[in-house]
């Protein structure tokens, strides 16, 4: 049974949506909410592809200097280089990992993406080894797909 539940979260972004929220408005309220889970989500983080450069725009849990990642370079740019989510269960023993802090141990990172186009990602931080099952991510995915309609 997965930690966090996308429903309540989707349901969260549609109202805001309804709202009228802006869109930097929209990804902190996912950024949040992910988060409330509470633990393996140490940290959330939510860039949108601008260029060859991956800007974050949202965040919940501990500061990060990486503002701009270059598309390639660490976990976040090699998913958008990949095309393909990354579910990395010890980010010590990966050798393309921008280390944020000290106390992260494991990294998720979800492409937000509207069919074939790429337009951003949640990145999850986690302070456990290795604790995103494939339930838990396939959560994340929900979150990231309702997002895709509503930006």
């Amino acid at each position: 049974m997965p930690v966090l539940h996308a429903d309540p979260i989707v349901a969260s972004l549609r109202g805001a949506f309804v709202r009228g929220v802006t869109r930097t408005e929209l990804l902190q309220v996912a950024a949040d909410r992910i988060r409330a889970a509470g633990a393996p989500y140490t940290s959330v983080y939510l860039y949108m592809l601008q260029g060859e450069e991956l800007a974050l725009e949202a965040w919940s849990g501990r500061e990060t200097e990486h503002v701009r990642i270059p598309v390639g370079k660490g976990v976040c740019g090699r998913a958008v280089t990949t095309g393909e989510d990354q579910n990395v269960g010890d980010v010590r023993a990966a050798e393309h990992y921008l280390a944020c802090n000290l106390f992260t141990r494991s990294e998720l990172v979800v492409l937000i993406r509207r069919g074939a186009v790429i337009l951003g990602q949640i990145d999850v931080d986690s302070d456990e080894l290795d604790p995103f099952t494939a339930d838990e991510e396939a959560e994340v995915k929900k979150v990231a797909d309702a997002l895709a309609v509503l930006l």
